[in-house]
């Protein structure tokens, strides 16, 4: 296609600012926001609030009313066309009278993939696909791979010394980073469906797993234990503010199962508990994203069975030596530096004192 004009790109970029406004809140629908133009006015503009609500577009439409006659819409991912929760976005857009129709990407879910866009080109409205393309698709890249890959899209988070540290050989680890680096976690953590650690996190940290208010919402928190050899408490059995899921094995203590039942935590046992068989289950719930705050051991059987998509490092300026203080991945079985996992697309950010370097698992779909 041609390059699209920068007044596209411009509203494709509301688009997605209306779109990011219902961030964390969406799975396992994607990100969409959609506008429309009326001789260059927004006569209407709306976002996808939640699973089971309507579409983007039909807020939009329900704003423009009358308006939306010989109107241009704009709306990051392509319309729907099949019935699901909510009917087709298509025969909305074709019953509003829509003259134009600008979409960012093409839905990759499989009932949808190009129907919706032959549906309306079917109808004789105009449309441009492809406009900000790669923003649209980073913006609902965990929508993405859970629909192709069929489990959720992974982050892995840590917090590291220059030497590479994650705590002292002691455990200790409050804190690795600034306040700034921990908040800009927060929010993370609040676009996130969930937050995962292990056992020994919870008996080591101790740590709650919210948003701390730097978001609206808190992901679920949850815990691989195979054992569940759990202190008896714990701020992730309090699930006044946010779930909590434990997975363990067969050979988990029933006692203890049975107490954490008691405090409002749901156990779910798994004959083999490894990080890819928990996001199958995971998947099945409708979870879209994860986030890997774990130790160094699990971060490793996360990544090594491609449960891992994303990396999100943060480095402070210190260093705290020790050859025995934990380090954020475990044994990969990797003994040749060109074996070496590389990352791709990396983005390296400032935050006060820290530096947060992002940066995608090459061998993982994204």
């Amino acid at each position: 296609m041609s390059d699209p004009s920068t007044t596209d790109v411009a509203w494709m970029q509301r688009c997605r600012e209306l779109a990011s406004q219902a961030a964390g809140k969406t799975s396992p629908n994607p990100l969409v926001g959609s506008v429309i133009l009326q001789n260059g006015q927004v006569v209407g503009e709306g976002f996808h609030p939640g699973a089971g609500q309507p579409h983007a577009e039909v807020f939009a439409l329900r704003a423009a009313g009358d308006r939306a006659q010989g109107a241009t819409l704009y709306v990051n991912l392509e319309p729907c066309n099949h019935t699901g929760r909510t009917p087709p976005c298509t025969e909305a857009v074709i019953a509003a009278g829509i003259k134009r129709v600008v979409i960012g990407m093409i839905d990759p879910a499989p009932w949808v993939a190009g129907k919706g866009v032959t549906r309306l080109r079917q109808a004789g409205i105009a449309v441009t696909v492809g406009v900000d393309e790669v923003a649209c698709q980073k913006l609902n890249e965990a929508f993405s791979h859970s629909v192709l890959q069929q489990r959720p899209f992974g982050i892995l988070k840590y917090a590291m010394t220059l030497d590479g540290k994650i705590a002292a050989s002691s455990g200790h680890s409050a804190w690795v980073t600034g306040a700034a680096s921990r908040a800009w976690v927060h929010r993370l953590r609040s676009h996130c469906d969930a937050v995962i650690v292990g056992g020994q996190t919870v008996r080591r940290d101790n740590p709650r797993l919210t948003s701390h208010g730097q978001g609206d919402r808190n992901p679920t928190r949850i815990v691989m234990s195979r054992h569940l050899d759990l202190p008896a408490q714990a701020n992730l059995w309090d699930v006044s503010q946010a779930k909590t899921l434990v997975f363990c094995s067969s050979e988990r203590s029933s006692e203890r199962e049975q107490q954490l039942q008691q405090q409002g935590v749901e156990v779910i046992v798994l004959p083999v508990l490894e990080p890819l068989e928990m996001l199958k289950v995971l998947h099945e719930r409708g979870f879209q994203s994860v986030l890997w705050e774990c130790g160094g051991q699990l971060a490793a059987r996360a990544i090594a069975q491609n449960c891992v998509q994303k990396v999100d490092a943060f480095v402070a300026p210190k260093i705290i030596g020790g050859t025995t203080a934990p380090t954020p991945v475990g044994e990969l079985e990797i003994f040749k530096m060109n074996e070496a996992i590389a990352l791709t697309d990396v983005t390296v950010t400032q935050i006060a004192p820290d530096v947060l370097i992002e940066g995608y698992i090459a061998h993982s779909a994204h």
